[in-house]
């Protein structure tokens, strides 16, 4: 079992920035971001293989940046220039089988972080 810690949510104006970090108890070959505003459904934000290769929701690309430390097991997403409609609870997510947008094929998940950006 695979436990992973979301941190680094908050509120923010537009225009402004955050990073988000989860910490995994051991390592997956996927993980992956991904959101839920409410009343809408889970959408992937960004996710990144262990070869390094990443993949970005079409609304956050040149915005958002995946990255990951491979030795502490910690996924990051930096976020800048956000919006209103970047607000949502975003999840950490992790498995291994190479990374698709497909929440449900996940296996493991963080319990979420609030990302608020107000206009």
């Amino acid at each position: 079992q695979v436990q992973l810690v979301e941190s680094g949510g908050g509120s923010v104006q537009a225009g402004g920035s955050l990073r988000l970090s989860c910490a995994a108890s051991a390592y997956t070959y996927c993980m992956a971001w991904f959101r839920q505003a409410p009343g809408k459904e889970r959408e992937g934000v960004a996710h990144i293989n262990s070869d390094g290769s990443t993949r970005y929701a079409d609304s956050v690309k040149d915005r958002f940046t995946i990255s990951k430390d491979n030795a502490k097991n910690t996924l990051y997403l930096q976020m800048n220039s956000l919006k209103p409609e970047d607000t949502a609870m975003y999840y950490c997510a992790a498995d291994n089988k190479l990374c698709r947008w497909v929440a449900y094929e996940y296996g493991y998940w963080g319990q979420g972080t609030q990302v608020t950006v107000s206009s």
